[in-house]
């Protein structure tokens, strides 16, 4: 009731009519706080490996979601979500998921700017305790999570999008999405994945496409599989990723695989993580090739470590503590996907963290 209170009188100051709908429509005002505390460090340009210490917001936000009955089964839905920066003051207005679609008994079809379907993956392998994000984010190497669509990057909110999720069917869920991209060249992006949950089971496929995205005739492709089953007190996971890019000298393609697991310890939850991106190959004849942080040729691969464990005060707020590490190879830079640490190719970013978040 209060969330509800509250979003109205929101809409009253941005002047949206929603007294008139108050027998149909259903506004929810929600968001998350999660900030940290970290001891960073990683080998820098001029030799240093000094040890630095910050605050930071890992993806906070505010949105307004709402639904509208249009009878027949048939709902009209939306959402504005804002990031927000917890740690200094500010943030982006509807920088994150912000749509308009329908649903039914059929699916659902939106529109906007929103996460694409190969981050749907994410969360079967991924450090869900500590909701995906910050530091300990497993999209640091997958996906080559920090970098733009511009710069090779898969694991992305895209804008001027459109997409389809189907219903499940027995646990089998598949979902599609394009972007238009809108530019001179006509670029676009295409994607998606097939998710089956069923018990303890969860397995996962998605494809995603690059045309021209990173200029005329470059055109690039990622595959990921993942998989993951509760044992009961344990769950583990696994992930396996193949890209390929097109270079003006030949293609240039990675293999990435990773294991996880989430263990009780007390009140609490342990979450580990072990990722391998394997080196650059393929036909590009430059030896100086590189999209994001993926070089061509030896000693350009990277391993990454974590763990984590979570603590809850409550169902909307936790506290967290962990550490994790990105171990380059002496031609590979990798670095952290939410707030990045930047290092000299062959440094080591690490970070000691200690954290909270709050749902509401």
């Amino acid at each position: 009731m209060k969330k509800k209170l509250v979003a109205v009188a929101v809409a009253g100051v941005l002047g949206v009519p929603l007294a008139a709908h108050a027998q149909t429509a259903n506004v929810t005002l929600y968001g998350r706080v999660n900030l940290d505390l970290e001891v960073m460090s990683g080998k820098q340009a001029d030799g240093s490996n000094p040890n630095v210490l910050r605050l930071s917001s890992n993806t906070s936000r505010f949105g307004l979601k709402g639904v509208e009955s249009l009878g027949g089964g048939l709902n009209a839905i939306f959402q504005i979500e804002s990031g927000v920066s917890a740690d200094a003051g500010g943030g982006v207005l509807a920088g994150r998921e912000t749509f308009a679609g329908l649903q039914g008994s059929w699916g659902t079809v939106k529109a906007g700017n929103f996460l694409n379907t190969t981050d749907d993956l994410h969360a079967i392998f991924g450090s869900t305790p500590t909701l995906l994000t910050g530091i300990f984010s497993t999209a640091n190497l997958w996906a080559q999570g920090p970098q733009a669509r511009t710069n090779g990057g898969f694991d992305t909110r895209d804008g001027n999008s459109l997409r389809y999720d189907s219903p499940s069917y027995n646990g089998l869920t598949y979902s599609v999405q394009g972007s238009t991209m809108e530019n001179a060249i006509h670029a676009y992006i295409l994607g998606a994945n097939v998710i089956y949950t069923n018990g303890p089971i969860q397995l996962g496929a998605a494809y995603g496409s690059n045309q021209k995205v990173r200029g005329i005739g470059l055109n690039d492709r990622d595959y990921t599989l993942t998989g993951g089953y509760n044992f009961g007190p344990v769950r583990v996971a696994g992930v396996y990723e193949y890209t390929k890019y097109e270079t003006s000298s030949g293609d240039l393609t990675r293999n990435f695989y990773g294991i996880s697991g989430i263990i009780p310890a007390g009140p609490g939850q342990i979450y580990a993580f072990y990722g391998h991106a394997g080196d650059g190959k393929g036909s590009a004849s430059d030896a100086t090739a590189r999209i994001g942080a993926l070089a061509h040729g030896s000693n350009t691969g990277a391993n990454v470590w974590e763990l984590t464990y979570t603590y809850s005060l409550s169902k909307r707020t936790a506290i967290y503590g962990g550490y994790t590490r990105i171990d380059n190879k002496s031609n590979a830079n990798y670095s952290f996907n939410i707030n990045p640490y930047a290092v000299t190719p062959g440094g080591n970013p690490s970070g000691l963290v200690l954290g909270m978040y709050h749902l509401f």
